[in-house]
């Protein structure tokens, strides 16, 4: 008998090609059925998964766990959400519900979580590269990087009380999809930021993220945590030149407030977790996600970011040296 695969967040993009991706190569995989979770219903095609309309942050996920007979969970179901309280308790709340479920089933022998880099935040003592082993200085005290690293702590404990179950744990750097707060960001005509900073980052193009995360699911014999990130890093001041987006540097001191209210009147907002970010940036290493899971991504961060570039309208500086 196959595996039956359940992945949670069906309505968010990732989630949802993962999940089709792998009920579509399901009989080379050895999956028999891919059941997606969600208390909203996807807008696209599901193609051969199985939707259940489910809340992760209810005790009913147990009981479609079981009549399942899941044996496998991809937790996608974590990321920014409209108003600050529905997304602590989607991401932190939701995970400890779905990891009671899980705990209490015999037959859920792999957890893969779908986390984030935010987990190491980002300030002024950040180190250059952060590793698997490197520790958060600063920048994690709120927000959803707070969501992540009590997420990641919640996971570590079941693993603790379940160590039949293989864990893998994927700290990824933005995908720029519907709903990424960087990709929001960089949709704006006219971009905030911070005179005197230009932060580095990096990005992850979904071709690699799915990839990734059908090798988490699939290769037995990998466990752990891996920094998942695009080669190399795009400059903030090389992206918006790329955008062709006129920007306006404000003062490192109140510039949240101050960016805050600009993006407002467009139209958008910005995170607080993100004024961090687009002040100190953020760069992870990912030799283990290439020696240890044993891939390496196939886009760099400035041909993902390219590539989010050209579906966006060209800006106001567009062809005037952008490069």
């Amino acid at each position: 008998m196959g595996r039956v695969v359940l992945v949670t967040g069906l309505s968010r993009d990732i989630a949802l090609r993962c999940a089709r991706l792998l009920a579509d190569q399901g009989d080379a995989l050895g999956i028999d059925k891919v059941v997606g979770v969600d208390v909203t219903p996807p807008r696209e095609d599901l193609g051969g998964v199985k939707f259940v309309r489910a809340d992760i942050r209810t005790p009913v996920i147990a009981k479609v766990i079981a009549v399942e007979d899941v044996d496998t969970v991809v937790h996608l179901d974590l990321g920014p959400a409209h108003g600050r309280g529905a997304a602590k308790e989607l991401n932190v709340i939701g995970t400890m519900q779905l990891l009671a479920a899980c705990q209490r089933v015999s037959h859920v022998t792999t957890f893969v979580l779908g986390s984030s880099t935010a987990v190491y935040g980002t300030s002024a003592r950040s180190p250059a590269l952060f590793t698997e082993s490197s520790v958060a200085r600063g920048g994690t005290g709120s927000g959803f990087p707070k969501d992540v690293c009590e997420v990641e702590g919640y996971v570590r404990g079941f693993a603790r009380r379940r160590p039949d179950v293989r864990i893998v744990t994927l700290r990824s750097a933005q995908v720029l999809d519907a709903g990424a707060p960087l990709a929001s960001y960089f949709a704006n005509p006219v971009l905030p930021t911070v005179a005197g900073y230009d932060p580095r980052l990096q990005f992850l193009h979904v071709h690699d993220a799915l990839e990734v995360l059908r090798r988490a699911v699939v290769d037995e014999g990998v466990q752990g945590t891996f920094n998942v990130a695009g080669d190399g890093v795009v400059m903030l001041s090389q992206a918006v030149r790329r955008l062709g987006r006129p920007t306006v540097p404000f003062p490192p001191v109140g510039f949240g407030t101050a960016a805050r209210t600009m993006l407002r009147a467009m139209g958008s907002d910005i995170t607080p977790d993100l004024h961090r970010l687009l002040m100190h940036g953020r760069v992870v290493d990912t030799t283990a996600l290439r020696t240890i899971l044993g891939y390496a991504p196939a886009y760099t961060s400035a041909e993902a970011f390219s590539m989010f570039a050209a579906g966006l309208q060209p800006g106001l500086l567009s062809g005037r040296g952008a490069s």
